[in-house]
């Protein structure tokens, strides 16, 4: 569900996809093959949000913010189901993990990576291509070349997603029974691999 907030409409662009049980909130703009899921709560009432083209924000994540702030996400930043993200800043090409927390006015610098479950504190700033894990969160690595590369396909497979969702999604009534005729399932590691090497 779309919702203004005190004259404040969403913007969306119709390449994104907005899936009918999340929420985006007030002072919201998404830009072009997002994919935002179920569940997410998206509520720009006190603040800006800004998600840049490619961005994904899965299943069941938070983003919020204090009072009068503006926060980014940078091209391609992938969010994992159940994240919270509190007046941070995200880089670009970055992924946070599942039901990681990332607070207030923390800045994840382009082509990180935040392990599932980490915290990051607010004010903490992580350089660019840095894996972080744990709670607190600390630094244990930098990000590889391989690493990112998996990282960039699997965001790709997201960047697809609003088209196929604007093309195939509905709501539908359970069927009683297997179908004799029921679709192949696609084979998305084979697609993965597929924009791994492009």
């Amino acid at each position: 569900m779309i919702y203004s907030f005190k004259g404040h409409i969403p913007v969306v662009h119709p390449s994104s996809f907005v899936h009918p049980l999340a929420a985006v909130t007030g002072n919201v703009i998404i830009g072009k093959d997002c994919y935002i899921g179920p569940g997410a709560a998206i509520r720009g009432d006190w603040g800006e949000i800004i998600l840049e083209d490619g961005v994904n924000v899965q299943e069941n994540c938070t983003v919020h913010m204090f009072p009068g702030k503006s926060i980014r996400f940078r091209e391609s930043a992938h969010i994992g189901h159940g994240a919270v993200i509190h007046g941070a800043n995200l880089g670009k090409n970055c992924l946070i993990g599942m039901n990681s927390v990332i607070m207030d006015d923390a800045v994840i610098g382009d082509e990180c990576i935040v392990g599932a479950m980490a915290f990051v504190k607010a004010t903490t700033v992580i350089p660019a291509r840095s894996l972080v894990v744990g709670n607190p969160a600390k630094i244990i690595k930098e990000i590889s070349d391989e690493m990112i590369s998996w990282k960039t396909a699997g965001t790709k497979l997201y960047q697809q997603l609003p088209a196929d969702c604007h093309d195939t999604l509905k709501e539908v009534e359970p069927l009683a029974e297997i179908p004799e005729n029921r679709p192949v399932q696609e084979d998305f590691y084979k697609t993965l691999q597929e924009f791994k090497n492009t």
